[in-house]
Parts: C-alpha cells; sequence; structure tokens
C-alpha cells in the first residue's frame, strides 16, 4: 500500500456545493477512515481547501476512491493535488511497509 497527501482546493464558485454535499462527503469519509483507507483529513483553518491522508494500492486506485467521494463528485472540490506521501515517523509511519 501506498500512503497520499490529498489537498482539496475549495472556489468560492463552489460553495453552495461544497455545503449540499458536505453531509455526505462527511459519512463518506467516516467510513473510509473506518476500513483505514483514509487515515486523516479535514478542511484549512482559512476555508481554501482540505488536506485528506489515503491508503491506497496506487495512483490509480486512489483516483478511483476520489471519485466516489461525494463532495468531489457533487462539483464542490474545484482544484486537486495528489502527492505520494513516505510518514517516516510519527502514528501514520506504520502504514508504510
Amino acid at each position: 500500500m501506498t500512503i497520499f497527501a490529498v489537498e482539496y482546493v475549495y472556489g468560492p464558485e463552489a460553495e453552495d456545493a461544497r455545503t449540499e454535499h458536505r453531509p455526505k462527503h462527511r459519512e463518506w469519509l467516516a467510513a473510509q477512515a473506518e476500513a483505514e483507507v483514509v487515515l486523516a483529513s479535514g478542511p484549512y483553518a482559512d476555508g481554501a481547501g482540505a488536506l485528506l491522508i489515503f491508503n491506497a494500492e496506487d495512483e490509480a486506485a486512489l483516483h478511483e476512491i476520489l471519485k466516489q467521494d461525494p463532495m468531489s463528485a457533487g462539483g464542490g472540490v474545484t482544484g486537486l493535488k495528489v502527492s505520494e506521501w513516505k510518514p517516516v515517523t510519527g502514528q501514520l509511519s506504520k502504514y508504510l511497509p
């Protein structure tokens, strides 16, 4: 498995979509966290986006997972950055092989 840092960008033009899809997005995240697919997530304090840490087989699998997110599918995410990440210390480092 590979750890990915995913940054969602929230543009002002999609605020209504975010408000509409936030409850289902958080339910989806909770289910993914229970399955240890999402290791951590949360919005930035300034409201400009969110950081999500995923555990996925590879980047292609990650993108398939992201397509299922109601926030992304519903148009609430206006930008996306995906980076493979290797946490070498701390609680998330236990997910590395």
